[in-house]
């Protein structure tokens, strides 16, 4: 078997491990990114393609490069949603515009500037296992057909949603977040298709509920190119995914004699942040992290920023001598106390949703008045309603939500205990001394949660 040593392996090439293969090897390290796929297959992933907002990428790469090759919908300034009960509703984005990207050429791009920077990016490269005494050493593989060991100081698993690595790593003794189950995970599945003419929502993102918790999307990566998919979360009965975009696709009269260009499935996770995500010479980035909205499924500035972290805190470490999980441990608050504070209140509804039926939650959004809807959706969650309009949307939502009173009762507590969690997780502890104590304090406000909704407990 040949060994390579580096002072970094990086397991995945998508958002989160370029992102910490360029981090690396811009500081001065030897780094290899260990990416599965073949060199043209790599970047072929199944996403929905859409960001909100287009500044939030680490300084690590040429951005404009990134930006100018694989952006190819600047345009996205709402957000549709498609109402099977009633008048479609919009929601404007209070201040980004959004962009979607041809995920296979933002793939590429991030891939050519990890290696542009300094990484030795491997293709062909299927890990195994990983290589661990009293800390994780490294991982071993097959590249190019031959079984290879690669040894480093740091290992970053950036392989994805339920990732091998974590299966084979011992994390007896540490902190790391292995309370990780098959049903926190959501399975989609997307088509890239061309329709014969312009469609009217080329500035929108498009959103439409589905049984089971789930949702169709429309995605316009250009005026006539639509990426289209749905998903369903795995704590419900699955749904035939493939039979229902296609039963959507042919009641819409835009996609007639539409051609589609690609399709593909992938799974990926609908929970929390991992509490932590650090053990002795191990990190987790992305998806392999949990680092997803929740209700959305959107993890691309998540990724991007939780990969460069990651290096970041791992190259200090290096540098000092130690990779122990304490001398990573600043890894895992600068996530939760940045965009894990956001998908762990998030997630808080995702599970209030889970407990009652699409039905139900459908009827409830057609009640409501459009303006309230789009104060609640929005960012700041502040009411641009007038004293009269208040009063008018008061009276008309109690009118029309008749005999969904007690939910909408409990979305309002849900809605209050979303915002003392973002305050928890806002004191994510500095170190790992105080982890437990910060955990009780934020499972019983979950315990509060599965009491008030009825859910079953999700973790």
């Amino acid at each position: 078997m040949t060994t390579e040593t580096r002072d970094i392996i990086v397991v995945g090439g998508g958002t989160a491990g370029c992102f910490a293969a360029a981090t690396a090897a811009q500081n001065g390290l030897d780094v290899a990114l260990l990416e599965r796929k073949s060199e043209d297959d790599a970047g072929h992933i199944a996403c929905g393609d859409a960001i909100k907002g287009k500044s939030t990428f680490p300084d690590v790469i040429d951005r404009d490069h990134l930006r100018a090759e694989s952006f190819t919908n600047e345009n996205i300034r709402r957000a549709l949603f498609v109402n099977p009960k009633g008048d479609n509703i919009d929601v404007p984005f209070q201040d980004d515009s959004g962009a979607v990207v041809d995920r296979k050429r933002y793939g590429e791009v991030l891939l050519e500037e990890a290696d542009r920077v300094g990484a030795d990016v491997q293709y062909n490269t299927v890990v195994k296992d990983v290589v661990q005494n009293g800390k994780v050493n490294g991982v071993e593989g097959i590249y190019d057909g031959d079984y290879i060991e690669y040894q480093a100081d740091v290992v970053i698993d950036a392989a994805g949603a339920l990732s091998i690595l974590q299966d084979k790593t011992d994390f007896e003794g540490t902190s790391y977040d292995t309370n990780v189950t098959y049903d926190q995970f959501c399975s989609a599945y997307r088509e890239v298709i061309e329709t014969k003419e312009p469609v009217e929502y080329d500035d929108a993102i498009v959103f439409k509920p589905t049984e089971e918790l789930g949702y169709l999307w429309y995605f316009p990566r250009t005026e006539t190119e639509i990426n289209a998919g749905l998903g369903f979360q795995m704590n419900k009965p699955p749904i035939p995914l493939v039979d229902v975009l296609k039963r959507d696709l042919e009641e819409r009269p835009e996609f007639e004699e539409a051609t589609v260009k690609d399709k593909l499935g992938a799974a990926l996770p609908t929970r929390r942040p991992y509490d932590s995500a650090v053990a002795p010479g191990f990190m987790s980035v992305g998806d392999a992290a949990g680092h997803v909205n929740p209700t959305t499924g959107g993890g691309i500035p998540g990724a991007a920023k939780a990969g460069h972290w990651a290096a970041e805190v791992a190259v200090e470490a290096i540098a000092d001598g130690d990779v122990g999980e304490r001398a990573l441990w600043e890894y895992n608050q600068r996530v939760q106390t940045d965009f894990g504070k956001k998908f762990a209140a998030m997630d808080l509804y995702n599970i209030f949703g889970s407990a009652h039926e699409t039905d139900e939650l459908t009827d409830i959004v057609t009640a409501l008045p459009g303006q309230m809807l789009i104060d609640i959706m929005g960012k700041k969650g502040e009411t641009s309603l007038s004293l009269p309009g208040k009063i008018k949307a008061a009276v008309t939502t109690v009118i029309n939500t008749r005999g969904h009173w007690g939910t909408l009762r409990e979305a309002n507590k849900v809605s209050n205990l979303a915002s003392d969690i973002k305050e928890i997780y806002a004191d994510y502890p500095s170190s790992q001394d105080e982890f437990d104590g910060w955990q009780n304090r934020r499972d019983a406000l979950m315990d509060d949660v599965y009491e008030i909704t009825g859910a079953d407990p999700k973790y």
